[in-house]
């Protein structure tokens, strides 16, 4: 099992990565969080994607669809962010949020990545 900060920075290993969160949705408030900057403030960051995780699930909600949200993909034009929330029971309320730049990311490769440092993370 991999710890928190531990799982953050090989998140950031990932190529293009900018910056990421691990992010309570109930309270939008960042656990923890690497990389980011003057262009990228993670705790906005966190607040503000918070609100597409609840506002997804109230759809979902209002749509009868039981299905888990594996990810949510918003494309900029020099940017892909991605939306994890957690599935392990430790997880729960918990989302990864991640910031790859365009032009240096595989998006397939990015999300393939995430998807084994989600698993062995241990919160």
């Amino acid at each position: 099992m991999t710890d928190m900060d531990t799982a953050l920075k090989e998140i950031m290993d990932i190529d293009g990565a900018v910056g990421v969160a691990l992010v309570d949705h109930t309270s939008g408030m960042a656990l923890g969080t690497a990389g980011g900057g003057k262009d990228l403030d993670l705790t906005v960051a966190a607040a503000g994607n918070t609100d597409v995780i609840r506002a997804k699930l109230r759809a979902m909600e209002m749509l009868n669809i039981t299905e888990k949200i594996e990810d949510i993909l918003i494309t900029l034009d020099t940017q892909y962010h991605l939306i994890r929330p957690l599935a392990s029971r430790s997880g729960k309320g918990l989302f990864l949020y991640v910031a790859l730049r365009r032009d240096r990311s595989n998006l397939a490769m990015a999300r393939h990545q995430l998807k084994r440092i989600e698993n062995d993370l241990d919160v």
